[in-house]
């Protein structure tokens, strides 16, 4: 048994660093075996020396977050707690350079490390997985990145206008305002990382721009970096059609979410069809995100749990 102590500045900061009721000190007991207290303006840490190595650096990155931030949310400390103790590699990942504001963006998780090394090192990327898990995120941010480098000159981001049980012919509107919608998760994405006049100005240069799959048949498109969105809701036909609107010197990023199709039941989707069929290629990668990479809400992380386990039962 060893025993470590972290001081504490004040009364406020340590309610900061424990949360409201203790709530993020009961995340970390349930995460960590070790026995953390609080007295006399310390935090004390005693059990073996692993446990007491992860506990004290977790309450580390926690405070130096309380310090940064001036708050911190059950889903920051979440994730604090899963980059300690989960094993992740993201921190051997160079963040992704995004802007000139200062605001630095780092993948969360080994899946999403792995991810982003994916993008850097292949041509022609595929990332699967379930809702919140960074797919759209790190695209888009890794394809900024690339522009700003001046290793591309131009951003497409594509999604496939597919219904998902609701009827465009009853949304008001022309069709470019029916298929807006769609496209929002890209433009709220790319936002995230842009200031809106810049995004403004780069789209009416024709820098960036943002079309429905349905848009891009007969183009080649080179020198660009182009991500797909949604592409578990692509046709075979639809998915092979895009794949070959790429040019010379351009990258492709194609990501989706194989549980949430919202095609015919007949219909074959062309992401699952995809990543059998070039699996083999040279410059080829696919990269697989599990609930592990959730990064928004932790009932998310649930909700995607209580939905597989409900499949496996019907199977």
């Amino acid at each position: 048994m060893i025993e470590a102590t972290i001081p504490v500045g004040s009364a406020d900061e340590l309610v900061m660093l424990l949360g409201a009721s203790d709530q993020h000190l009961r995340r970390i007991r349930d995460s960590v075996p070790a026995r953390i207290s609080a007295r006399d303006g310390k935090i004390h840490i005693r059990g073996d020396e692993q446990a007491v190595l992860q506990a004290t650096e977790i309450i580390e990155k926690i405070k130096g977050a309380v310090v940064r931030d001036g708050s911190l949310s059950p889903e920051q400390v979440s994730q604090i707690i899963g980059q300690v103790t989960g094993g992740s590699t993201n921190g051997r990942i160079a963040p992704v350079d995004v802007r000139q504001t200062g605001r630095i963006i780092r993948p969360r998780t080994a899946g999403q490390a792995e991810f982003v090394e994916a993008i850097r090192n292949h041509d022609l990327v595929f990332c699967s997985g379930p809702a919140g898990t960074g797919k759209t995120f790190l695209a888009v941010a890794t394809a900024i990145e690339s522009l700003k480098q001046k290793q591309i000159g131009k951003i497409v981001l594509v999604r496939p206008a597919v219904e998902a049980g609701e009827n465009l012919g009853f949304l008001p509107g022309d069709m470019q305002a029916k298929i807006n919608p769609y496209l929002r998760p890209l433009l709220d994405a790319l936002r995230e990382m842009m200031d809106y006049e810049q995004v403004k100005r780069y789209m009416a240069d024709d820098v960036i721009e943002v079309v429905p799959l349905a848009y891009m048949r007969g183009r080649t498109l080179n020198n660009a970096f182009i991500v797909m969105d949604e592409a578990q809701n692509t046709t075979v036909p639809q998915m092979k059609m895009f794949l070959t609107r790429m040019g010379l010197n351009s990258r492709v990023v194609v990501s989706g979410d194989p549980s949430q199709i919202d095609l015919p039941p007949h219909a074959k989707s062309g992401l699952i069809d995809a990543i059998g069929r070039l699996r083999h290629i040279e410059g080829f990668s696919h990269v697989v995100l599990t609930r592990d990479d959730i990064v928004r809400h932790r009932l998310v992380q649930e909700i995607v749990l209580a939905y597989e386990e409900g499949s496996r039962k019907k199977r």
